[in-house]
């Protein structure tokens, strides 16, 4: 069997726990920042993990994680 190709965008945005979760970053951090709360800048500077029906979807673009 051949070896399988992991989704280069994927392996650029999540990455695995110990536990066998993905990691996520937040959105809207990037640019415009005058604009948004020092409290919401706090809490998107922090990551998250993605939801539980998106793990197998995840999972498969990255067979190697």
């Amino acid at each position: 069997m051949p070896k399988l190709k992991t989704h280069s965008g994927a392996s650029k945005r999540f990455t695995k726990t110990a536990s066998g979760k993905f990691k996520r970053g937040h959105s809207k951090m990037r640019h415009i920042l005058t604009s948004k709360a020092t409290k919401t800048k706090r809490k998107l500077g922090g990551s998250a993990l993605i939801a539980k029906s998106d793990t197998y979807n995840v999972a498969r673009m990255l067979p190697y994680a």
